[in-house]
């Protein structure tokens, strides 16, 4: 038994010991080339070489041209402004264009000048007289009131616009001014320096031409003393300088150019008097471009008035008579004013006015009849009652103040 313990036990520790030399035999291992140990070796310490980064499309590369500046050219922009005289309907004219129907048709009286008439682009008269018809009753001088038909003759003619505030305007009441005023709404024909009303008087009169914008104003001296109805003194626009420069201003902030009509001055004056040229200097410094003056009914010389600011104002002093049935022949001669009015818009906007012109006209009757208007180069040498019709005189007079005044239909 104890044999048999040591046969076993002898057997067990001869499979260990084979187990034990298996795993770690003595024979020696074979030599591995160095080469390889010290590429090992390199391999193993040596920082891993970085890999080349992935190339990039770059974007192409785009040559911009240089592209000057756009420079905009100045737009330029041109009116002519004309304007004519005293319209004044004595009872002697209307009983000349009076028909059998009893209707009035004044076309006739203004035919030889309509050509003349509708070269302006835009026309100013001053209508003298108020137009409230005949169902108010006509009637001449010294309270007029006019057949509506001579506003009809006066659009046919070419005028645009009428200035109707004038020392004959309260002549014969509120109603005749009414009457008158709805008849131009009706003929569609602005009109300035009366009005139907507070409102009516608020709303500037502006015209547009040829992207230029005009702004129309207008004041009498008086009204021969007759008063305004009680809170009504819209009916008429008196020269007041307070309401002028506020009117003005206002007109200047709507528009490039700004028209004011003055019924002003001494009657049957050849030159402007002291008050005229105070108030034309005025106007001038508020920045009024143009001066439309009347009622001596006789012509006065144009001129050019600087403002403080050194704007240049044109001032008309008084354009006559346009028709009439006064004698005399400074009474019978008047005339169309025109100015060209230039607008240049750029970095800045100006205003120019250039070639002032005139075309004096003269009024013909036989007997107080056959009115009609004709430019004074066609009178010439009709013999009046107190003298002759004579070009030269009215050029030279009308040269007064302005030797560049150029004379339409005749140079």
């Amino acid at each position: 038994m104890q044999r048999k313990r040591v046969v076993v036990i002898a057997f067990l520790l001869t499979l260990i010991t084979g187990c034990f030399y298996r795993a770690n035999p003595s024979a020696p291992k074979e030599a591995q080339p160095e080469v390889k140990q010290e590429l090992i070796d390199v391999k193993q310490y040596a920082k891993p070489e970085a890999k080349p980064e992935a190339k990039r499309d770059q974007p192409p590369t785009v040559t911009v041209p240089t592209i000057p500046p756009v420079v905009s050219e100045p737009r330029v922009s041109k009116v002519t402004l004309g304007a004519i005289g005293d319209v004044l309907i004595h009872s002697e004219i209307y009983q000349d264009a009076k028909q059998k129907d009893g209707t009035y048709n004044f076309f006739k009286m203004f035919e030889d000048v309509q050509s003349y008439l509708r070269m302006p682009d835009i026309l100013v008269a001053n209508q003298e007289t108020m137009i409230g018809g005949k169902e108010l009753r006509l009637s001449g001088y010294p309270s007029f009131n006019s057949p509506q038909e001579v506003g009809d003759a006066l659009k046919a003619a070419g005028v645009d616009l009428v200035t109707v505030a004038n020392n004959h305007t309260l002549d014969r009441g509120e109603k005749v001014i009414q009457s008158a005023l709805s008849y131009w709404d009706r003929l569609g024909i602005p009109y300035t320096g009366a009005f139907k009303s507070k409102e009516d008087q608020k709303h500037m009169r502006t015209m547009v031409k040829n992207n230029i914008t005009f702004s129309f104003l207008s004041y009498a001296y008086g009204t021969n003393g007759i008063p305004h109805p009680k809170g009504k003194a819209y009916l008429v626009n008196r020269i007041d300088t307070a309401q002028i420069a506020q009117e003005v201003e206002q007109a200047k902030r709507i528009s490039d150019v700004v028209v004011v009509a003055m019924h002003w001055g001494t009657e049957y004056e050849t030159l402007p008097n002291e008050s005229q040229m105070a108030l034309a200097q005025k106007l001038a410094d508020y920045g009024v471009h143009i001066v439309i003056g009347n009622h001596p009914h006789v012509l006065q010389p144009p001129a050019w008035v600087s403002g403080i600011n050194g704007h240049k104002t044109l001032v008309l002093y008084s354009l006559g008579n346009f028709i009439s049935a006064q004698g005399g022949v400074a009474k019978r001669v008047g005339g169309m004013a025109t100015i060209d009015v230039v607008k240049t818009t750029g970095k800045e906007k100006t205003v120019t006015l250039k070639h002032p012109s005139f075309l004096p006209t003269f009024t013909s009757y036989q007997n107080m009849t056959q009115f009609k208007v004709l430019p004074v180069n066609q009178a010439v040498p009709v013999q009046i009652r107190n003298g002759t019709i004579q070009f030269d005189p009215i050029k030279q007079h009308m040269r007064t103040y302005m030797q560049e005044l150029h004379f339409i239909g005749t140079e």
